[in-house]
């Protein structure tokens, strides 16, 4: 089979070595891409890199109404510089099987529909001269516990599932739909706003099998560093859409009296910010 033209767009911000493993993850793919387009957020000067694959540079910076990265914009742009008329997106710090690409691809030509890879992570960093075969990856990572049975099928219609960390689309469709909505600043909404406008569109869902490996790192739980990001884009969200995203995070929030909420409400009364005790507490080092 001839190879086909894709590009993979990965949008990056002080994750230099994830970014290395990643594009690692890239060239050992079975069907690898025609470019790598990197676009770097308030990065003017990014550690070197090591990729064989095309790698085209851009960048962007923050500026007007945004508050914490663009988000958003940065993914727009990489979409908008690509070659190729298939696109895949995979977050920084995400490794890529090494058949996640040809399922990818395959799961986008012909009628239109948005594919989302299957997430997989790690338990710990990868140590120096780890292996990157798809075996060692497996038996190093875990599941997350609400997307495992996603790609089983008779889930074309779950679009609130949807997350960009790893996934496909046609160039073409995703000019048509707008990209991803500069309104949605720093963390939390803009990928589920975005499916949303695709399920409007009568575009279905498909979970692919193949698995996209997320690297590890620390998070918070709940994402208390992220709180006024995640509300002012669940406002956002509802006055677009009626309904609440990321309730799991609104309804952690309200349990630690930061909010005043529930999933049946039509406002979102913010009470207080979380303290930065609070925020060092919520620190873990879960997989996920």
């Amino acid at each position: 089979m001839p190879q086909r033209k894709f590009s993979v767009l990965v949008i990056a911000h002080g994750r230099a070595a994830h970014l290395q493993q990643l594009l690692t993850g890239v060239e050992r793919s079975l069907e690898p891409p025609g470019e790598v387009v990197l676009v770097y957020m308030d990065e003017p000067h990014p550690e070197e890199l090591s990729c064989s694959l095309p790698l085209r540079i851009h960048h962007v910076s923050s500026g007007g109404a945004e508050t914490g990265l663009p988000l958003a914009r940065a993914r727009n742009t990489a979409a908008a510089v690509a070659t190729f008329p298939y696109l895949v997106f995979l977050d920084v710090d995400c490794i890529p099987s090494a058949e996640l690409f040809t399922a990818m691809v395959d799961a986008i030509e012909g009628k239109p529909v948005l594919a989302m890879a299957e997430p997989r992570y790690l338990r710990a960093a990868l140590e120096t001269g780890f292996s990157y075969d798809d075996s060692s990856l497996v038996e190093a990572s875990v599941a997350h516990h609400a997307r495992r049975s996603l790609a089983e099928g008779g889930n074309e219609s779950r679009h609130e599932m949807f997350w960009s960390l790893g996934f496909s689309i046609k160039a073409e469709l995703f000019g048509r739909l707008g990209g991803f909505d500069g309104g949605f600043t720093g963390y939390g909404g803009e990928d589920t706003d975005f499916a949303f406008r695709v399920r409007s569109a009568g575009i279905p869902m498909r979970f692919v099998t193949e698995a996209l490996f997320h690297q590890h790192h620390g998070v918070h739980k709940p994402p208390l560093n992220h709180f006024e990001a995640i509300v002012a884009n669940a406002r956002l969200f509802h006055e677009r859409w009626g309904s609440w995203p990321m309730e799991g995070w609104l309804g952690a929030f309200a349990s630690a009296g930061l909010l005043e909420w529930n999933p049946e409400s039509t406002v979102l009364t913010m009470l207080r910010t979380p303290t930065r005790a609070e925020i060092e507490s919520a620190r873990s080092s879960d997989p996920y």
